[in-house]
C-alpha cells in the first residue's frame, strides 16, 4: 500500500485544468519518510513497514540505538503501515511524493481540534429550549433524559455533555490535485482533520469509487 506521513499546511484553491472551475484543496507537506524496517510474514506472522518521519535531533538512547543499528538517521515519529511497500522502495529507503500521481483517490487519516468540555448544542447539535414562552435560563439545556422510575436511570449511549474533538479521524475518497516533488507538497482536495501543521497519514483510498461501465445491450 503506497502511504506518507505530512503535517497540514492549509487551505487554498486552485483551477481545475479540465473544467476551468475552482477547487477548494488542503496543501500537505508530505515526506520524506525513512522505511526504518519492513514485516513478513514468515518471521512476524503479517506483512507491515515501519516508517520514521522527521529528524530526532534529541532521541533517548534506546532510539538512538534502534536506529543506530540500521545506519539511519533517528527520526522522531514512527508509524507502521500494514500491507507490503510500493515496488522499488526497501528497508533503509525513502518515501517520497512521487509515489502518487495526480487524481489518485486518496485517504487522509489526522486528529481533530480539540475543544474540551462543551454542551450538548455544540457537540451534538441539539436544537436547545424554545427562546420565548416562558423559557427562562434554560435555553441551551439538553432537555429530558428520557428516564422515569422505570429504568430509574439514563440510558447507556444517551448524548450527552462532554469533551469534544480530540479524535482520530479518517476522510475517505479525497482526490489528488497536485503534486510538488521539489518542495514535498501534496495538494487534496477538500478539507482534512486537525490544525495547521497537524500531523496526517495520506493512504491509498481503501473504498475507492469504482466507476461502472454501462450495460450492453
Amino acid at each position: 500500500m503506497r502511504a506518507i506521513l505530512g503535517r497540514k499546511v492549509g487551505m487554498t484553491e486552485l483551477f481545475d485544468e479540465k473544467t476551468g472551475s475552482a477547487v477548494s484543496v488542503t496543501v500537505i507537506d508530505a515526506g520524506p519518510c525513512t522505511v526504518v524496517r519492513t514485516k513478513t510474514v514468515i518471521h512476524d506472522g503479517y506483512e507491515a513497514a515501519v516508517i520514521g518521519y522527521e529528524e530526532d535531533k534529541y532521541p533517548s538512547k534506546p532510539r538512538a540505538g534502534e536506529f543506530k543499528k540500521r545506519n539511519l538517521e533517528p527520526r522522531r515519529i514512527i508509524r507502521e503501515l500494514r500491507g507490503s511497500l510500493p515496488s522499488g522502495i526497501e528497508a533503509g529507503g525513502e518515501i517520497r511524493v512521487s509515489i502518487f500521481k495526480i487524481g489518485d483517490p486518496v485517504d487522509v487519516i489526522g486528529t481533530t481540534k480539540g475543544r474540551g468540555t462543551t454542551g450538548t448544542m455544540k457537540r451534538w447539535n441539539f436544537h436547545g429550549a424554545p427562546g420565548s414562552h416562558g423559557t427562562e435560563k434554560r435555553h441551551r439545556t439538553p432537555g429530558s433524559l428520557g428516564s422515569n422510575t422505570d429504568p430509574g436511570r439514563t440510558w447507556p449511549g444517551k448524548k450527552l455533555a462532554g469533551r469534544y474533538g480530540d479524535e482520530r479521524v479518517t476522510i475517505l475518497n479525497l482526490r489528488i490535485v497536485q503534486i510538488d516533488e521539489e518542495n514535498n507538497l501534496l495538494a487534496v482536495s477538500g478539507a482534512v482533520p486537525g490544525p495547521r501543521s497537524g500531523l496526517l497519514l495520506v493512504r491509498d483510498a481503501k473504498k475507492a469509487r469504482v466507476s461502472k461501465a454501462p450495460a450492453k445491450g
